[in-house]
């Protein structure tokens, strides 16, 4: 009886370490990212995309993402351990060592820089780089701690993926691609602001200074609502360029009245719970919005 036993208890603390580095990648944060990748890539051609680019873009730049997912981890570590939200992460818990972690994060980031550069072109290999860079240590190392408009500034490395697809497929900027990344810029602070005020007294106490912690939940309150509308004017672009047709504007300007309803709700008919409920509506409305541009595309 005493081998199955501890052959079971092996398999159990194996499966556990696979899941814990799993869960160092943010695997629904980088599915995200993923989708509108993809939708770079879909839109910087009139036709099907390539299979090497495609599977081998997807790949890296996946791995990147959670690479720089994997140092955002080590990085917060002591206040992952003193927040709700965060405090059974691996690191924390102790379920990974901080000398794995960082391993891990080393070698699935060059893994994945590699991939790009060999198999897809230097251009994204570099760009997914300064990416990782952007989130993993201006935001996370510094930003985070130093600004309210921590979110803004650093904003601007999560919204890279549109165009990391899009030079993926073709080895060059473009106007278009660009105007992927505003949508996501202007998406981003009304979708974190909305959980920092959820979260606010968790990020007080770790003196994180959150536009909540330091502005007032009003004054927050505030800016989602008039970033939603900002973000409903950046949706309207590809639609102004002819990337984009009636199917997209039909749908995003729906999406955008929601987004911006709830934003209102949260500003002037709050109730409990609600600004959760707006972060996790962000979430869905970006996705079906690259899934809109997606559909457009190909109709």
């Amino acid at each position: 009886m005493a081998k199955p036993i501890a052959l079971s208890q092996t398999a159990t603390s194996s499966g556990f370490q696979w899941r814990a580095y799993y869960e160092m990648t943010k695997p629904k944060v980088v599915a995200l990212m993923l989708l509108t990748v993809l939708v770079g890539m879909c839109l910087a051609l009139p036709g099907a995309v390539p299979a090497t680019p495609l599977i081998a873009g997807m790949l890296g730049i996946g791995m990147m993402a959670g690479s720089a997912a994997a140092f955002n981890h080590l990085i917060d570590r002591r206040i992952d351990g003193l927040m709700a939200r965060t405090y059974n992460r691996p690191l924390p818990k102790g379920r990974v060592s901080i000398v794995k972690a960082l391993t891990f994060a080393f070698a699935l980031g060059i893994l994945g820089f590699i991939i790009l550069y060999a198999l897809v072109n230097p251009l994204t290999a570099w760009l997914t780089f300064a990416s990782l860079i952007g989130y993993a240590v201006i935001y996370t190392a510094y930003l985070k701690r130093a600004t309210p408009q921590n979110i803004v500034v650093g904003g601007l490395a999560g919204a890279m993926p549109p165009l990391l697809g899009w030079t993926a497929v073709t080895g060059e900027f473009h106007g278009n691609a660009l105007l992927l990344v505003i949508i996501i810029f202007a998406w981003t602070p009304p979708h974190f602001w909305a959980l920092a005020i959820h979260r606010k007294t968790e990020y007080a106490k770790v003196d994180i200074p959150m536009l909540p912690v330091t502005h007032g939940v009003e004054f927050t309150k505030t800016c989602i609502f008039l970033y939603t509308i900002l973000l409903a004017i950046a949706c309207l672009l590809p639609v102004l360029v002819g990337m984009s047709g009636p199917v997209y504007l039909v749908g995003s300007t729906l999406l955008s009245a929601a987004f911006i309803y709830k934003a209102w709700q949260l500003k002037f008919h709050e109730k409990p719970g609600l600004a959760m409920n707006v972060f996790k509506f962000s979430i869905y409305q970006l996705m079906l919005l690259f899934m809109l541009l997606l559909v457009d595309h190909y109709l």
